[in-house]
């Protein structure tokens, strides 16, 4: 075993905050798994959603489809960024359903040799400007979609977690436009998903055949300043990361701290030297954000290393080398959370989690609060 730090997911939270979104959509849900379902690890969080009523999963790229394929998972799996160019018969012959964005993917996908007809999700822009069928959309005919099972029609909202911006009822009003394109093409029984995980919450006029859940499923907020924080919306956090102290000591003050000298000690104080750094995830810069022991919170002094930072652990600290501390959890205990420490990135919640890096194993249990 291991023991230097470790990432804890609690599936049964997890399994919580998908039946949370099902009561309140009333859809299909599409659990995302996508980047390691978050950092949170992608098999085990797939296999608890399903197992929780997701309807299907959807990930970013065809070699996450292929792993959840690999260990055995056979629900319905969307991959909406696999551009022309890639093995699109990978894909087909493995019944993973592929997101197609331009007329050069419809045709290459159209063109795979499989005992299986390809089934294609339909990406439109509606306002995000990022993927999706802008100016060809006019140009398909029907030719580009013979070979293929249309299933599905999507977009993504740029503003979803800003409930009442007037962008959102725009992209809303050309999904609808574009929903009708297509049906007009004789694609009338067809799967259309626009909302994310803020606008499942706050859009009911969105939610349409499915809701696509991502960042909330994991118990975070879509945007803490818009929408508060996940225990508001009625989510658990499922991740909580954790390491051991590699060495506890004494300084006196004025000490100069890490690179740079960043940092200097005002008081004789004790240190703690966390065994994580930048190449685990932890950022660079992280100003305000620390770790919890001993009942109170520690902050990070000095700049973070590669492998390892220092924080303040204060001079009545009884924390000894080789304690375990929690660099974030839930916040029920006063510790701080991924919300805390994106903003002491100048980053957010998503991002946080998402960085955590392979050398962290992932431990899962029901109960590891």
């Amino acid at each position: 075993m291991f023991e230097r730090a470790e990432v804890r997911v609690d599936l049964e939270r997890i399994t919580a905050n998908i039946k949370h979104f099902k009561e309140l959509s009333e859809t299909p849900l599409m659990a995302v798994v996508k980047a390691d379902a978050y950092g949170h690890g992608l098999v085990p969080v797939a296999k608890a959603a399903l197992a929780a009523g997701a309807s299907s999963l959807g990930v970013a790229l065809l070699e996450e489809a292929i792993t959840l394929r690999q260990a055995g998972i056979t629900a319905p799996i969307l991959a909406w960024l696999v551009p022309p160019g890639s093995d699109y018969k990978l894909a087909v012959d493995n019944h993973i359903e592929l997101a197609a964005s331009s007329i050069k993917a419809l045709e290459e996908i159209g063109g795979v040799k499989s005992e299986f007809r390809p089934k294609v999700h339909l990406e439109v822009d509606t306002g995000m400007t990022r993927g999706g069928f802008l100016a060809e959309w006019g140009k398909i005919d029907g030719h580009h979609v013979a070979n293929l099972d249309v299933v599905g029609i999507f977009s993504h909202f740029a503003r979803a977690d800003e409930p009442g911006e007037k962008q959102n009822q725009v992209q809303l009003n050309r999904f609808k436009e574009m929903v009708v394109t297509v049906e007009s093409f004789g694609y009338t029984n067809i799967v259309r998903h626009l909302s994310n995980s803020a606008a499942t919450l706050k859009d009911q006029d969105s939610r349409f055949d499915m809701v696509r859940v991502g960042i909330a499923m994991y118990g975070l907020s879509p945007d803490v300043k818009t929408l508060g924080d996940g225990a508001s919306l009625g989510l658990k956090p499922a991740m909580q990361l954790r390491a051991k102290l590699h060495l506890v000591k004494t300084v006196p003050a004025n000490t100069p701290v890490g690179y740079g000298a960043t940092a200097y000690t005002t008081a004789e104080t004790k240190l703690g030297i966390v065994a994580m750094g930048y190449a685990d995830g932890i950022p660079r810069i992280s100003q305000g954000a620390g770790v919890f022991i001993d009942g109170k919170r520690a902050p990070i002094i000095g700049r973070v290393s590669m492998d390892q930072f220092v924080v303040d652990l204060g001079a009545e600290s009884t924390a000894s080398t080789g304690d375990w501390v929690i660099i974030f959890g839930d916040g029920s205990t006063g510790e701080y959370t991924a919300d805390d420490w994106g903003a002491a990135s100048g980053s957010i919640n998503y991002e946080i989690v998402t960085r955590i890096g392979p050398r962290v194993p992932r431990i899962y249990s029901p109960h590891v609060y």
